[in-house]
C-alpha cells in the first residue's frame, strides 16, 4: 500500500466523459442489498461492465494525536521489515485508479489506465499507461507501455510490496503462456513521472515475473528477476532474484503461509526496481548486495482472523558496514458482535549496524473497529486506537545522529517512548 488537484487533461476528461452517464444510470439500477460491501462490489461490477470504466483506489485518513512535541506515528527503525503500521502511520493517503478499456472489433481492446494520488499535501502520478490486446499473433498477450505496477504480494501489516517492478517508464508484455504458469517480461528507463527523463545514470532495467506455477497440492511458485545496468557515479551494475511460494491449507484450513527468499546486488533492489539511483548530474548513491527471507501467515477461523511474520534482512554497500535487520509480529482481529471486531497488534524489531550496539523497538496497537462484517480482511474499515511505542538508548541515538548529518527528522528523536491515539479509516474498493 505512498487529494490531488485535479488537472484537466484531455485523457482524464475523456475517461471520465466516456463513463459518467453509464455510471450514473448503472448505480441507479442496482438492487438494495443488505451488506454494504456487496452493494459496491455490485455497482463497481455493473459500471466496468456496461462502459470498460475502471475505477479501483485505496484510502486512509483520519484523527492522529500523541503528546506535545511527539510523533503522531512513524515509530520504526528503517528498512522493509519494521513499519508495524496499525495506529502508527499519523498520515493521509488516496489514490485512485480509472481506465478505459475499447473494443476495436476482432477481439483487439485497447486501454488508457491512469492512477493520481495524494499524500499529506503532496500529489503524484505512480502509474499512467495504456495497454493493447487481444491480437491475432498474441490473443492472451497484454502489451503495454507507460509506467506502471507489477506488485505481486505485500504484507499488509507492515505495508510493503516486497516483490513488483515499475515506479519508472517502461514497456513490456503480460500473460505469456509458456504451458506452466504466466510470465510478464519487461524493460525500464530511470525516468519517471516524478523527474527528468534525462540522467546521467542512464540506467535501464529488463524483469521477468514467471507466475503462479503449480509445484505441489495447494502451492503454487513465483518467480522473480531484474538485471540493471547503467553508467554510474558510485556503485556497480546489479541483478536480483526472488522466490515467493504460497502453502493454501497451511497446517489447518483457512490459513495460507507464504515463504519469501530474494537477493540483489549493485545498483538492483531487492523487490525488482532499482536502488539507490540519482538523477542530479553526475551523482549517484552507491549499490549494495541485499538479502531477504521471511515467513509469513493469514488466516480466518470462524471470527478470528490475522497476518503475522517473521522476517531477517540484510544490507551491505558497495561501500559500507552491514545492516541486518529482524522482525516478528503480527495483527489480530476477533468478531465481539455485528460490525464490530477487536484488533490487536504487536511488532518487536531489532536492527544490528556493525560496529554499532542494536537497536530494538517494540510497538503494541489495540483498536476497537467497524466494518461491514468482522473478517479480517474487511474493509472499509473505521479504528480507533491506542497505541504503544517503546525503543531503546542506541535507537534514538541512531535517530539523533542521522537527524545531525541531515536526515530527516525521525519519531525516535529525543525520546524512548510515545503513545498516540486516533480514529482511522481504511478503504479498498
Amino acid at each position: 500500500m505512498k487529494f490531488f488537484k485535479l488537472r484537466a487533461t484531455v485523457a482524464a476528461a475523456s475517461l471520465l466523459a466516456a463513463g459518467g452517464h453509464a455510471f450514473a444510470q448503472a448505480a441507479t439500477d442496482i438492487p438494495v442489498d443488505p451488506t454494504l460491501e456487496k452493494q459496491i462490489t455490485q455497482v463497481v461490477k455493473k459500471v466496468t461492465d456496461a462502459t470498460g470504466l475502471e475505477f479501483t483506489g485505496y484510502l486512509r485518513t483520519g484523527f492522529y494525536s500523541s503528546a506535545n512535541g511527539q510523533a503522531k506515528g512513524q515509530y520504526q527503525l528503517g528498512g522493509s521489515l519494521s513499519h508495524y503500521r496499525l495506529g502508527n502511520e499519523g498520515d493521509n493517503y488516496f489514490e485512485v485508479m480509472i481506465g478505459k478499456n475499447w473494443d476495436l472489433g476482432g477481439g483487439v481492446k485497447w486501454g488508457v489506465h491512469w492512477m493520481p494520488n495524494f499524500y499529506n499535501g503532496t500529489t503524484g502520478t505512480p502509474q499512467i499507461y495504456s495497454d493493447i490486446k487481444g491480437l491475432s499473433f498474441a490473443p492472451n498477450v497484454s502489451f503495454w507501455a507507460g509506467q506502471r505496477f507489477h506488485r505481486i504480494q505485500d504484507i499488509h501489516v507492515i505495508d510493503q510490496w516486497l516483490m513488483g517492478d515499475g515506479d519508472s517508464y517502461g514497456a513490456g508484455a503480460d500473460g505469456i503462456d509458456v504451458g506452466f504458469g504466466k510470465l510478464n517480461l519487461a524493460v525500464y528507463s530511470d525516468g519517471n513521472t516524478g523527474n527528468s527523463t534525462v540522467s546521467e545514470n542512464n540506467a535501464r532495467r529488463a524483469n521477468f515475473q514467471w507466475r503462479d506455477l503449480p509445484v505441489n497440492p495447494g502451492g503454487k511458485l513465483t518467480l522473480t528477476g531484474g538485471v540493471v545496468n547503467g553508467t554510474f557515479a558510485q556503485g556497480s551494475n546489479g541483478g536480483a532474484l526472488g522466490l515467493l511460494h504460497n502453502q493454501a491449507d497451511f497446517i489447518v484450513p483457512g490459513m495460507t503461509n507464504s515463504f519469501f527468499l530474494q537477493g540483489s546486488t549493485g545498483h538492483a533492489d531487492i523487490d525488482g526496481k532499482m536502488y539507490n539511483l540519482n538523477t542530479a548530474p553526475g551523482v549517484s548513491a552507491p549499490g549494495a548486495k541485499q538479502a531477504r527471507v521471511i515467513e509469513s501467515i493469514n488466516w480466518q477461523s470462524g471470527l478470528f482472523g490475522g497476518q503475522a511474520l517473521v522476517g531477517y534482512q540484510t544490507l551491505k554497500p558497495d561501500n559500507g558496514v552491514t545492516t541486518k535487520d529482524v522482525s516478528l509480529g503480527g495483527r489480530v482481529s476477533y468478531g465481539v458482535a455485528k460490525n464490530v471486531k477487536l484488533l490487536g497488534e504487536l511488532g518487536l524489531t531489532q536492527r544490528k549496524i556493525d560496529g554499532q550496539d542494536k537497536q530494538n523497538l517494540t510497538k503494541g496497537t489495540f483498536a476497537v473497529a467497524f466494518s461491514p462484517n468482522t473478517d479480517f480482511w474487511t474493509r472499509p474499515e473505521f479504528r480507533i486506537y491506542v497505541t504503544r511505542a517503546n525503543w531503546n538508548d542506541a535507537a534514538q541515538s541512531a535517530a539523533a545522529a542521522s537527524v545531525a548529518a541531515g536526515g530527516a527528522a525521525s519519531a525516535l528523536f529525543g525520546r524512548t517512548k510515545a503513545t498516540t491515539i486516533g480514529a482511522q479509516v481504511e478503504a479498498w474498493w
